[in-house]
């Protein structure tokens, strides 16, 4: 056998071996669907979004957000509990199916995970108390931040930290950041409007309240790169929900606030 017919055989070979590994191994659509059951990675300590009840019970807006997609879809939900800095580690592992856990649509996320179509919004914001004396960027010079780590205001802070003049300091998880918002310990932080508020409601006395916008960023449904029966499955799930005003009930129930009504349209 001449060797270029040979060499032609063993990449054809190659080429029906790797076909036939991915014809083999099952999209996660396909094992949800088997299992009878969803594993969805939720922060649970990051109120209002994901928190324990004094019963021990998850509640908060993603929860039933993920609660509610179970129940569409008949099947047992299971959370993965996860911080900011491991939701997408957890679907990229296979430890979790999907992520319902304020999870920011961002470029850079966007290389490594496949978003839904948006079911809520977030307003990312400085904090400080209300006598703090800070109205933009230019206020932060000389002064420390604190972040929660792996969040969209930890990967925007730590770009402009050097250019703007301030220090970010970082915490692993939203409910330790906000315990030291409570204490004194942090004295500007970089977070969701809904927890600078969670920090007032917890120490009225430090009267934080938002002081100027970052941005305001879509949140979306979080699932490993390659899935698209599960991605239209989830996209049909956010649009009708929307439409039927479910997912607006269940934000403001928790935020106080509407979602954006371009979204609901």
């Amino acid at each position: 056998m001449q060797p270029s017919i040979r060499w032609g055989r063993a990449i054809a070979l190659a080429c029906a071996l790797s076909l036939g590994a991915l014809t083999a191994q099952a999209d996660v659509l396909d094992d949800i669907m088997a299992a009878k059951k969803i594993r969805i990675a939720t922060d649970l300590a990051i109120p209002p979004s994901g928190m324990i009840d004094d019963q021990m019970r998850p509640i908060g807006s993603d929860v039933e957000t993920a609660q509610l997609l179970a129940k569409d879809w008949g099947l047992e939900l299971e959370f993965v509990q996860t911080t900011g800095a491991t939701r997408i580690p957890n679907v990229q592992t296979g430890k979790a199916d999907i992520i319902i856990s304020t999870l920011s649509v961002t470029p850079e996320r966007a290389k490594v995970i496949d978003f839904s179509k948006p079911y809520a919004a977030l307003q990312s914001v400085i904090g400080a108390p209300k006598d703090a004396p800070i109205k933009d960027w230019a206020d932060l010079q000389g002064k420390s931040v604190t972040v929660t780590r792996g969040t969209t205001q930890d990967t925007e802070l730590t770009k402009l930290a050097a250019e703007k003049g301030f220090q970010v300091v970082r915490y692993d998880d939203d409910a330790t950041m906000v315990t030291a918002a409570v204490s004194g310990q942090a004295q500007i932080v970089a977070t969701s409007a809904t927890l600078v508020n969670q920090i007032k409601a917890k120490a009225p006395d430090r009267a934080f309240e938002p002081k100027f916008l970052i941005r305001t960023f879509d949140l979306a449904i979080g699932v490993r790169q390659g899935e698209p029966k599960l991605m239209a499955k989830l996209n049909e799930w956010v649009s009708a929900n929307l439409k039927n005003r479910k997912l607006n009930d269940i934000y403001q129930k928790y935020h106080g606030s509407p979602l954006p009504e371009t979204m609901l349209q």
